[in-house]
This record gives C-alpha cells, sequence and structure tokens, in this order.
C-alpha cells in the first residue's frame, strides 16, 4: 500500500508544471540576482526607462477568435565589462493600470547575461494592450541592453510567433 500512494505522489508531483521563472535551484530568478549592497547614491552615468508592448491575446480571424498567447520578457546585457542594475520591472494592463511589479529591490544582471520573465498563456491579465516599464541604470556610459518581448501561441495545428523591441522613453 505504501508502494502505491508513493506511486501515486511521484505521479502528481510530476504531472505539476514548473515555474517557467525560477532557477535550477527553484528560486525566484529575479530573486535570486537582487544586489546585496546600495547602489542608490551612486552616479549612474547610463540610465534609462524602457517601454516594452507585450500581447497576451490576439484576434486570430474575421471571426475575432481570441488566442491567448505565452510572452517571454528578455533583458538582455550587452556589455563585455558592466553590470546593469534593474530598479523596477512593473507590468501593465491595457487601461493602463499596474497588474504586478516583478521586483522589490535592485537587480544586477551580469556582462553578458540575461534575465528573461515568462507570462503564462492562461495569465490574461494584460489583455492585448499590456506593457512592462523596466528602469535600469550603469555604472558605465556605454551599456546599451536589448530589452525584448517574445510571444507565441498556437490556433489548431498552426503555431506562430513574434517579438517586440522596448523602446527608451527617455532617448
Amino acid at each position: 500500500m505504501k508502494q502505491f500512494l508513493l506511486l501515486i505522489l511521484v505521479a502528481v508531483i510530476s504531472c505539476t508544471t514548473p515555474n517557467p521563472n525560477t532557477n535550477d535551484k527553484g528560486e525566484n530568478e529575479l530573486k535570486s540576482l537582487e544586489v546585496s549592497s546600495s547602489i542608490k547614491g551612486e552616479k549612474m552615468p547610463f540610465q534609462d526607462i524602457v517601454y516594452v508592448p507585450i500581447y497576451s491575446d490576439i484576434y486570430f480571424d474575421v471571426m475575432h477568435q481570441n488566442n491567448l498567447l505565452s510572452a517571454t520578457l528578455s533583458i538582455r546585457n550587452t556589455s563585455f565589462n558592466d553590470t546593469i542594475f534593474v530598479s523596477k520591472i512593473e507590468y501593465y494592463n491595457t487601461d493602463g493600470d499596474l497588474v504586478r511589479k516583478y521586483i522589490d529591490k535592485t537587480i544586477g544582471i551580469p556582462a553578458m547575461g540575461t534575465v528573461n520573465y515568462v507570462v503564462e498563456r492562461d495569465d490574461n491579465s494584460g489583455g492585448s494592450g499590456a506593457n512592462f516599464i523596466i528602469e535600469m541604470g550603469a555604472r558605465s556610459a556605454k551599456v546599451r541592453p536589448l530589452v525584448q518581448a517574445i510571444m507565441i501561441g498556437e490556433n489548431g495545428n498552426k503555431g506562430f510567433s513574434f517579438a517586440t523591441d522596448g523602446y527608451s522613453l527617455l532617448r
């Protein structure tokens, strides 16, 4: 009987969908990058606020069939030498209402590092006009991060994907 219960427990655990936003240690990917020392008083020659459009759903055909999408926000540090410090990642819905804050403390993305965050397909809280706002800075004025979103979905036997670029609100 114990073996049967153990087998059922293993089957249930293996059927659960893993959280796509955790690292290989099971920690929240963003939480694991939190900066331990304060950088608020430091001068940051590079500062930017980036707007990234996200599509949680799109209309697929003339019958206005609504298709839910999964979206991956990707923040890429293109510098070979410098860390990027991200102080805000916020998700807004179609009406401009704040849906979720993704970080409470500043995170550091190391040189040539990338942070990805997935908005799962069943999360339609953003709607078709959702967006992210990312605030970041660096100790070098030469830093030029790449911020994008990749959306994927399917309709019947058709799969599709597309990307959007982040746009600086300060430049």
